[in-house]
């Protein structure tokens, strides 16, 4: 794509919009023109006002370098190091999974119960959960855990500058997390192996397999999960309900999930979809 300099912004987007239909990237159109405004600085209302200027031969090669690199399938994200979630800038790296829309939807049942309870995050990632919670809610405190260190490098790089509150932990699973809790939430890898082959490119062979594979069945952390969090939630009492349990899950786990919380001692289990009326969330409490 570096031969030939297109005369304009808009030309440039065109003829990168080109290259990733190519290759078979969704959003062609888009995708290119996010990738432009990242590499050149603009907004979108640069856009508006520059995009019949000419593009500076350096722009264009730098432009051209990022979208051969999206052609490969690379994330958008991973390239601009940036996604948002639940309004609020995230840095992403591979080394950890990108937030996704799906995941504010635990995120906002997480918010309407957190005030003034103590908070864990189990496989925190990019720590976006921990930290939406802190910021957009008001807990006592939050705990975000995680067994990789470079995925907690960039979690509390995502607090230093989002102004976050949250105490970090390296953990495989629970086994460095000590005290007890009022909340617990998750959303741990679920995808079994058969399902992984037919993901995008841009999952399965770049995001970090240790936040995608669940396990034979997709159901190996969600037993962790539920066992241990019965042992660490705070216990019913004094005529109130206990601490609460909620987890991400897969579209097709709705039933099994749910039968793991009921299994493990939790009450009022239930099941919310998301905006595209698949099950989503599972919550429960002792």
């Amino acid at each position: 794509m570096t031969e030939n300099t297109p005369k304009t912004y808009r030309e440039a987007v065109q003829r990168g919009c080109e290259a990733l239909q190519e290759a078979g990237v969704p959003e062609a159109f888009l995708q290119a023109q996010q990738l432009l405004w990242y590499v050149c600085g603009m907004t979108p209302a640069d856009w508006l006002m520059r995009r019949e200027d000419s593009i500076p031969a350096g722009e264009w090669e730098a432009f051209s370098a990022v979208i051969e690199k999206r052609v490969t399938r690379i994330p958008l994200q991973y390239l601009t190091g940036e996604q948002e979630f639940m309004g609020l800038p995230f840095r992403v790296s591979p080394a950890v999974l990108i937030p996704r829309q799906d995941t504010e939807h635990l995120v906002e049942e997480a918010l309407a119960c957190c005030e003034g309870k103590r908070v864990l995050d189990m496989c925190t990632g990019s720590g976006c959960i921990a930290i939406s919670i802190a910021k957009l809610g008001k807990p006592a405190s939050v705990t975000g855990a995680d067994i990789s260190p470079e995925a907690l490098a960039v979690a509390k790089d995502n607090a230093k500058r989002l102004e976050a509150e949250v105490i970090w932990v390296q953990s495989d699973m629970f086994a460095g997390i000590a005290g007890e809790y009022d909340v617990i939430v998750s959303n741990p890898p679920y995808i079994p192996p058969e399902q992984i082959a037919g993901l995008e490119p841009e999952v399965k062979d770049y995001e970090p397999r240790i936040a995608l594979y669940g396990g034979e069945d997709g159901l190996e952390y969600y037993r962790v999960l539920v066992t241990e969090s019965a042992k660490r939630l705070r216990p019913a009492g004094n005529g109130e309900k206990g601490g609460i349990l909620m987890v991400e899950i897969g579209y097709d786990q709705g039933v099994s999930v749910p039968a793991l919380f009921r299994e493990a001692g939790f009450a009022d289990v239930r099941v919310k979809k998301d905006s595209a009326g698949l099950d989503r969330v599972v919550v429960g409490h002792l």
